[in-house]
């Protein structure tokens, strides 16, 4: 196991449920269930992120993309949402040859309901925005939450997460 990292919060309201039930875009246009889009036996990591080719959210997506393997070795889904348009996601896959789906929430319908659109200050300047957070979830179950998240280390934490839980 790895060097020991930030811990989950054990005390989210969405620890113990099941993901909800609602209709997604993916970067392609196409709708789909979020359920018919995840692992429904295995691992799922589900990330909010606040906005495509941003610093923060490029290099946690660069980080997911350089453990894919890790992930896809332990049959781990993974899938990224941020509610940019499907042609901002298309671009920033293609930029950063992502090779997992990102959904594009931009009615915030998934934020909310996860609880990731929330007010944030910057600057002084309140304003509601997406706290980068992770949910892992064993099937539709979600059972380890990181929020908010801080970027470094985050992916190896997921990582050890799950080798914890398996």
């Amino acid at each position: 196991m790895a060097t020991k990292r930030k811990t989950h919060d054990d005390s989210h309201a969405w620890l113990g449920k099941k993901i909800p039930a609602l209709k997604v875009t993916l970067q392609n246009g196409e709708t789909s269930a979020l359920k018919s889009i995840l692992n429904e036996d295995g691992w799922n990591v589900l990330y909010f992120y606040p906005r495509d080719n941003t610093p923060g959210c490029t290099q946690e997506a660069k980080d997911f993309q350089k453990s894919l393997r890790k992930f896809s070795n332990r049959a781990i889904t993974i899938v990224g949402v941020s509610p940019d348009s499907p042609t901002s996601h298309v671009k920033f896959i293609k930029k950063l040859g992502l090779k997992f789906s990102l959904i594009a929430d931009e009615d915030k319908a998934l934020c909310e309901k996860m609880g990731t659109w929330q007010k944030k200050k910057f600057m002084g300047r309140e304003f509601m925005g997406v706290v980068r957070s992770t949910f892992l979830c064993k099937g539709h179950k979600v059972v380890r939450v990181w929020q908010p998240v801080k970027v470094k280390d985050h992916v190896l934490n997921v990582l050890d997460s799950v080798e914890e839980l398996s």
